[in-house]
Formats: structure tokens, sequence, C-alpha cells
């Protein structure tokens, strides 16, 4: 590592080194093999597969490296392969003991696609396939590309040009002015417009002011938040560097999910290889400006995702919300004003910066601008994490870019908004992926997460587990979302168990109104969605456990008859 840049033209000599050594690694005669390595591949063995490579060219000149994966979980563990005078081409399913016949060019049929715009010997642009075709990526751009440990891989495709851009080239008000004509709004769930965010924030008097990231995503269907901080953190990083400048703050904290160990070693080594760059800390690049960066972890608490609950957390007190206003950007942390925003929100700034807002808001639609990463779990072919253009509709997602359902697995509908919305069924696909289109029909954006369910999935019990989940992450502060939930549940269990009646569903009807008229924060106003789109949606199956004492998928228990036993047993 070189010496702190101290100037402008130091950092702009720093990135054209680097640019050359990765002209050099991709133009040049070696092998170079990039094992995509991260939370959901390592549990299928990459790190072994990434021994292996190292162990078979010990001693040679390839080069191995270590990338993260690019989103498509359906493949991994994933190597890509660059050959002298070839492409890059990555393969996919490959296990430890296939390394030695993929080196040896023995495992064509295992190849997807070839990283660039062309296709080679017969194998197709990755861009082809279908969970690639519909994508657009900005805060994926690198994701499979870079070392995420690598801060030379990230400067040399452009990290930190927007910051200096920032520093040398804009006012406060140019580039808040940007982000404003980008029209982006916050990815973690609100939809909150981050350029009157910045432009509150910047305008408040009080001093010192923090830049808060919420990396905290707690929902057991999305992964985006984690897959970034694993993919490429200096983007994380750079957009919390910017909002701290133009805002006026002197500290940035990344708050993130403590079940993220890679993606936090991997965030604090950007922030470490920054700081020795003199990318953050004291004058940074010589313009007289301070930034401190710290990185902050959660114990597990879903509730810490909410803003006001998270920012009590990382001033080491329980994490409840408190009611509003005062909003964060006249109260925050330790009562200063405090911007904080999402993980994937500030990650899309530095494209922003880079390209203009006027660039950002033609990707999209006229409402939800740029673009969207989205999660998914359920019986697909292609399960992974995609970056879409807002509105692109679930239809597309579900049937071409995840690849439709598994062989003997039927669509039955998609759970949206997390937990914190209702499912949409068949006749519902058409609408568009964005804040406000599927609304009207009880589903949700939200962060960007969807669970596609099949025939032995039952509503009743899905109902169920969705809010068991609001009901153990309740802070317990506020009486309807502590009270309210378990007794949903309690109902619930009774219908699973047959000792419903038809009274119970009006009743958890009024139950849930309580629970969202007259809960504190989002978790509770939200907590009874996923129930009453269920109710609304399947309503047969409910009355089927209640009047007929069946579960068509099987799930319940109400399905297996219980037999007692007599005193001739």
């Amino acid at each position: 590592m070189t010496d702190k840049l101290t100037s402008r033209e130091a950092f702009a000599q720093f990135q054209r080194s680097a640019s050359e050594r990765w002209d050099a690694l991709w133009q040049g005669e070696k092998l170079v093999v990039s094992v995509q390595v991260d939370s959901s591949s390592v549990a299928k063995g990459a790190l072994q597969v990434l021994a292996a490579c190292r162990e078979v060219f010990r001693g040679t000149d390839a080069i191995v490296r270590e990338v993260s994966g690019n989103g498509a979980m359906w493949m991994e563990p994933a190597v890509e392969i660059k050959r002298p005078g070839e492409p890059p081409i990555v393969y996919g399913w490959i296990e430890p003991g296939d390394v030695t016949s993929l080196l040896a060019g023995e495992l064509r049929d295992r190849a997807v696609g070839v990283r660039g715009p062309n296709g080679f010997a017969g194998i197709p642009p990755l861009s082809e396939h279908p969970f690639f075709q519909h994508q657009h990526r900005i805060v994926m751009e690198e994701f499979g590309v870079i070392e995420p440990d690598s801060i030379e891989d990230a400067i040399a495709r452009g990290a930190y040009g927007a910051l200096a851009k920032v520093l040398f080239e804009m006012t406060a008000e140019e580039a808040i002015a940007e982000v404003t004509a980008s029209g982006l709004r916050g990815r973690g769930g609100a939809g909150f417009p981050a350029g009157i965010k910045w432009e509150s924030g910047r305008k408040a008097r009080n001093r010192p002011k923090f830049v808060v990231v919420n990396s905290h995503e707690g929902e057991p269907n999305v992964y985006k938040d984690r897959r970034i901080h694993e993919g490429d953190p200096h983007k994380i990083l750079e957009g919390m560097l910017i909002s701290s400048v133009v805002c006026g703050a002197d500290r940035a904290y990344n708050y993130i999910g403590g079940e993220y160990p890679l993606g936090i070693r991997r965030f604090r080594k950007a922030v470490a290889d920054a700081e020795q760059l003199g990318l953050i800390g004291e004058n940074i690049l010589g313009t007289g400006r301070d930034v401190e960066v710290r990185v902050g972890t959660g114990g597990g608490a879903y509730i810490c995702g909410e803003g006001s609950a998270l920012m009590y957390s990382v001033m080491g007190v329980r994490g409840q919300p408190r009611t509003k206003p005062p909003r964060s950007v006249e109260e925050g942390l330790w009562k200063r004003p405090t911007i904080l925003n999402n993980t994937e929100t500030l990650a899309a700034v530095p494209a922003i910066i880079n390209n203009g807002g006027e660039w950002f808001s033609q990707i999209g639609t006229a409402t939800s601008a740029g673009t969207k990463m989205m999660t998914v779990q359920g019986p697909l072919k292609h399960v992974g994490l995609v970056e879409t253009p807002m509105g692109v509709t679930l239809r597309t997602l579900i049937d071409g870019v995840w690849g439709g359902m598994r062989e003997g697995h039927q669509f039955r509908g998609v759970q949206t908004g997390g937990v914190s919305a209702g499912p949409l069924t068949a006749e519902q696909l058409d609408y568009a992926v964005d804040f406000d289109s599927m609304t009207e029909v009880g589903g949700m954006l939200g962060s960007g997460g969807f669970v596609v369910f099949d025939q032995h999935v039952c509503p009743v019990d899905f109902a169920r587990y969705l809010t068991a989940f609001n009901r153990v992450e309740s802070c317990a502060k506020c009486t309807p979302c502590h009270r309210g939930n378990p007794a949903l549940v309690e109902i619930l269990d009774r219908i699973r168990l047959g000792g419903g009646s038809r009274e119970d569903l009006s009743l958890m009807e009024r139950t849930s109104k309580h629970i969202i008229d007259l809960s504190l924060c989002g978790l509770g106003q939200v907590a009874p969605m996923p129930l009453l789109g269920m109710m609304k949606m399947y309503p047969q199956d409910f009355l089927d456990h209640i009047e007929n004492h069946v579960c068509a998928a099987g799930a319940c228990p109400i399905a297996t008859p219980v037999v007692l036993a007599t005193a001739a047993d």
C-alpha cells in the first residue's frame, strides 16, 4: 500500500497506476482464476474450491483471485477462468474435485457464459442468459469482478472518483441537486426521497452532524445489503463519505447486522485501506475536510432496523423506537442532526454523481427512478440476487429472470414486502415492481424481498410463520404490538389445530386493525398485513381448516389425525 494521498493529483496518479495494473491483469499472458466466495457459496463449498485452486497453482505464475458471487446463487460454487487469448468464462456447479479437470478444459458443459459483450467458442455471453438479460447493474456492477478486499481493484474500476468530484468540482448544493434530480428514493422500504433528506440535513444548524447507514436487514428473506458488503464494500463507503461531505457531517456510522461475518470483515478491510490511503480521516486529499468512519454491529434484533431504534443501539441504549417528530435530521444520534440512509441507497450515489441525476432518473419509472436490488426464496430454477430497473413486472421476474418453477412445483403465490405486506396470486403478476403499483392489491415492494410458494405451502401456516416472526421481534414498548401479535398467533394456532371458528376470522381482522392503527412504529403498523393478505387471497383455505378440518397442503397439524389411546391399548 502506498503512503497517504494528500492531493487530487496524488489520487489521480494512484488511480492511473491501479488502472494500468488492472489492464495488465486482463490483457496479459497469465492464467487468471477467480473463485466466487460469498455467504451462500461458502455453504456450498466455495472455500474448499478456492483452496484447491491455490494448491493446484502453487509455485506457478497463475493468479488465483477471491471475488464475490455475481448474484446467481443457483450455479454456485462458480469459478471464472481467463486463459491467454480468451475472454473470462464463468463456470458453475464446481466442486473441489472438479478443479483439475476444469483447469484442463474438460468441463465445457458447465460453462454458463462469457463475462463480456461477445460469446466465445460456442459459449454465449452471460448477458444473454435469462437471469442476467433483464438486469441493469449499477450497485452490483462489480460483483464477481473485483476482489472485495482490494482497494486497488475498486479504484481501478472507478471507486472514489465521485468522492473526488464532490471534493474538488462541486459545491454541496450542486451535489445534493444531482441526488434530488435523480429521483433516488430510500431502498430500505419507506421510499423517502434521498435528496430531500440530504438537504434537510445540510440546512440543520446544530453541530456536530452524523451520517448513519442502516445495514441491519433482519427479515428472513432479504439479503441484498449483506451481499453489497460482500461484493463491493467500497460503493457503500464512498456513498457514506459523499453524504458526510455534502451534509457537513464529521462522523459516519455503518450499523451492520451481526449475522454478516463475511460482510463485516470485508467492509472493515475497506475502511482500513481507505483510511491508510487518506480517503478517510483528517484533511481528506488535502481539502481540509475531516470524516471519521465507524462500524457498529447489531445483536440480531429486527427492531433495530427501524431508524430511531437503530440510533439508540448505536448510542449503546436498548434499541426501541420513539415517536416522531422530531425527525432524525433534526435530532438523531446524541440529539444532533443525523442523516440516515439504507445501504443500497448510498451505494447508488457514486454512480449518480459520476453520471448525473438526469441519467439515473431515466431508468425505471417516473415515480420510482433507477434500479432495485431484489432477493427471492422458493422453488424456482434460478434463485438469486438481481438488480433490475424499477417497473419490471413480477411475471418477468418470476418466469423470466428467476426461470419459473422447478419441476414438480406449481406456483401458488408470492409473498411481497418481506414480512410487511400481503401475497399476490398468478392473476396479479403483471403489476409493476415499484414503490406504488402493488399497494392497490395489498402487495408492497418494501426492501425487495420476495418468497414464491407452491402447492405444498399452506396459507394459514405461512401466515402463522410471518405473524410469529413479528411477535418475536416486537420490542415490547407499545401494548398493541406487544400483546396483539401473540394474540393473532394464538388464534392461528387454534385454526391450525382444528379448533377454530368463523368468529376467529372477524376477531383477527379487528385485532389486526387495532395493531395497525395504534402501534408506535413501522413494525407494528404493518405486522398484521401478511395475515390479512393471506385471508384475502386464500379465504377457502381458512374455511377448510375451520369447517372441514382439512389442510389441503398437508402442512398444518390438522392434516395429521390425532389417534387417542384407549385403556384397551
